[in-house]
């Protein structure tokens, strides 16, 4: 998840660098939005063997 963050962090550095014509944008200053405007990765759903554990306990729902 933290690779599609820099990943969408480096694919709107190149579009701004595009669009501006007086002014350079650098990495000093797309690290500064890119930490005020996307937020970081974090995992927010347990691992499957948690969730599982929690819907199947004694028997299959299948039954």
């Amino acid at each position: 998840m933290a690779a599609f963050r820099v990943q969408v962090a480096r694919h709107r550095f190149k579009e701004l660098r595009r669009r501006s014509q007086r002014h350079r944008l650098n990495w000093v200053r797309m690290n500064r939005l890119v930490t005020r405007w996307l937020p970081p990765a974090r995992s927010q759903h347990p691992f499957q063997s948690v969730r599982f554990d929690v819907r199947i306990q004694d028997r299959s729902p299948v039954r």
